[in-house]
């Protein structure tokens, strides 16, 4: 059976109320590090580009991610450019529990296969799960609300950290209109 992770309702308030986010309209919340190595992570200017679809389409954006997760949430900062002060960076502010909690409000989260991924999964948040160097046949997001965006290339899975070619086209070919078309029928 799938893992289930009810919220703190308590904790959501306060986490709200503490970040002072957005709640009122629809929320996209943005994935994109992942501990196991870079291998894993879907590129920044990707997440930047799905970004600026979201907030065309009048969601909130925010950047959920642990403080080792900084790197990543800032060079989807960058790579957003002039659009960076719409974009809510989250990663390093909440524990693993305000976390999953705001996971909860999601009206999609888009995750590389990371453990927030998992959470995510579990709250029942509508979820397009990205996956490169590792497989979902391994690891997938254990809901009925969840898509896995992927390409099929020779060398994915490789389940390396960094990717042994140089190239990372299992990421890097994984487009964000592939992903758009992966998530639209969640919103």
């Amino acid at each position: 059976t799938a893992p289930v992770l009810i919220p703190d309702r308590a904790n959501l308030d306060a986490a709200i109320h503490a970040l002072d986010l957005r709640v009122d309209c629809g929320i996209a919340i943005l994935c994109p590090g992942a501990e196991f190595g870079p291998a894993k992570r879907w590129p920044p200017e990707h997440f930047a580009d799905l970004a600026r679809k979201f907030l065309a389409d009048g969601l909130e954006v925010w950047l959920l991610g642990s403080p080792n997760d900084k790197p990543a949430t800032e060079a989807v900062l960058s790579a957003a450019g002039t659009d960076r002060g719409a974009l809510r960076d989250l990663s390093g502010r909440t524990d693993l529990g305000t976390a999953i909690d705001l996971l909860s409000l999601a009206s999609i989260v888009v995750s590389n296969d990371s453990g927030l991924m998992h959470a995510a999964a579990a709250v029942g948040a509508p979820l397009v799960a990205l996956f490169g160097s590792s497989s979902p046949a391994y690891t997938p997001p254990m809901s009925a609300t969840a898509k896995i965006a992927r390409i099929d290339i020779a060398c994915s899975p490789c389940f390396k950290r960094e990717c042994p070619l140089g190239h990372f086209n299992c990421m890097m070919q994984l487009t964000p209109d592939m992903v758009w078309d992966k998530l639209t029928p969640l919103l």
